[in-house]
């Protein structure tokens, strides 16, 4: 039997009671809490909404069960509750904050897919209402700012005028000759959602009864989603939250730079190029350091009677940055092998000269096998690093050790 779906005329209603069709097992419900036991109910009606179009299911209470999950199977609503209910007359209520905010998104949805279609020919492909942000897809052109800054100011205006937010019943030839945005196949008697003066949209959604309890329209970011591009978006208390939030960032950010809110993207500029200074006297400083440690390392290790020279060497005060450009400078040398590696992190770095004659690829596996860690290269130079760097001196005397072989 149907169950009546007492949303589709009133959105607003919060609570409700219902004849009970049946109370039956379900599979255990997941939930990030942990696996749950779980029944399914089925009602004669519900102000329940159930997942779809974008737009998540209603939580709230049956009796004394919690509402998990409302689904949306054909003809009838199936809610998805913790405990059995055995009443044949059944009360239920929403949780309200939830359905109000999805209202909220829903609603202006339907109205910035409206200002980015009719203002610059992006119709919306998909929609998505997300726990803490709401995306639509646009297919065409990629949205500028000033694009996504348009729609949002011309959605707004009309949020500011407070325009009634109708629902309508009627064909899907009736809806096209009346201007529907996007048309449906589907026959029979349809429902949309109308904006008056702006849209009208087939939807079984929930939405607010005018564009003033939108509240606000804020458009965020854009991507590349395969052939389309998608925004992101938020309405009502979210966009209110989302705009505190951002604003309380930007001055944290301003505080750590000694400016104002304002001043911080200049600010952010300056660090940025200082950074990029900074970075080059540091390499120049490592490479200056590599070469006169390398100097040192090699005089101070004798080669063996094959005439090879292997610098194995822990390094523990210096910076991981240096194993890199100290072992490069080591292997410049004759017949050496450097063998380095970082005490406190476990990085790796293996180099030799062409003419030591060693293949460091199949000695890097051997080391892995025996002591874990993840890397790889070539013949002449591998890199690698250890799961557990308190086994950096161990594997050091292992790689000495096959070295030498």
């Amino acid at each position: 039997m149907a169950t009546h779906r007492l949303y589709y005329d009133d959105s607003f209603l919060r609570n409700f009671t219902a004849r009970m069709h049946s109370c039956s097992q379900a599979e255990p419900f997941a939930s990030p809490a942990g696996t749950k036991r779980a029944w399914e109910v089925i009602l004669d009606r519900t102000v329940f909404y159930p997942s779809s179009g974008g737009q998540p299911n209603d939580l709230g209470k049956l009796a004394e069960a919690n509402v998990l999950e409302v689904r949306d199977e054909g003809e009838e609503i199936v809610h998805i509750v913790d405990q059995e209910i055995n009443t044949d007359s059944v009360y239920g209520c929403i949780h309200w904050p939830r359905r109000f905010d999805h209202m909220q998104q829903h609603t202006g949805q339907h109205l910035l897919s409206a200002m980015f279609h009719e203002r610059y020919g992006l119709p919306t492909v998909s929609f998505h209402l997300g726990g803490e942000m709401c995306t639509i897809d646009l297919r065409g052109s990629e949205p500028s700012l000033d694009v996504r800054r348009g729609a949002q100011r011309a959605a707004n205006a009309i949020v500011f005028e407070d325009r009634p937010v109708n629902v309508r019943y009627g064909t899907a030839d009736q809806f096209a000759r009346q201007g529907v945005r996007k048309e449906v196949e589907r026959q029979g008697i349809l429902r949309s959602i109308e904006i008056a003066g702006v849209d009208l949209q087939p939807c079984g959604g929930t939405h607010v009864k005018s564009t003033g309890q939108i509240g606000m329209v804020l458009v965020r970011r854009c991507t590349k989603i395969r052939q389309d591009w998608q925004v992101e978006f938020a309405c009502g208390a979210r966009a209110e939250g989302i705009a505190t939030a951002d604003f309380q960032l930007l001055r944290a950010i301003g505080e750590q730079l000694s400016c104002s809110p304002e001043e911080t993207p200049a600010a952010i500029e300056k660090a940025a190029e200082e950074r990029d200074v900074h970075f080059k006297h540091l390499r120049t400083a490592l490479q200056q350091l590599a070469e006169a440690r390398a100097k040192l390392m090699i005089a101070a290790t004798a080669p063996a009677d094959n005439g090879v020279r292997c610098v194995a060497t822990l390094l523990r005060d210096e910076s991981a940055e240096v194993l890199l450009p100290l072992a490069t400078e080591l292997a410049k040398n004759e017949k050496t092998v450097a063998l380095l590696i970082h005490e406190a992190t476990g990085q790796m770095v293996f180099a030799q000269s062409n003419s030591a004659g060693k293949d460091l690829a199949p000695l890097l596996r051997r080391l892995l096998t025996a002591i874990p860690g993840k890397g790889g290269g070539t013949r002449d130079f591998v890199r690698a690093k250890l799961l557990d760097p308190s086994q950096s001196s161990a594997a050091l005397a292992m790689a000495a050790e096959l070295a030498v072989r």
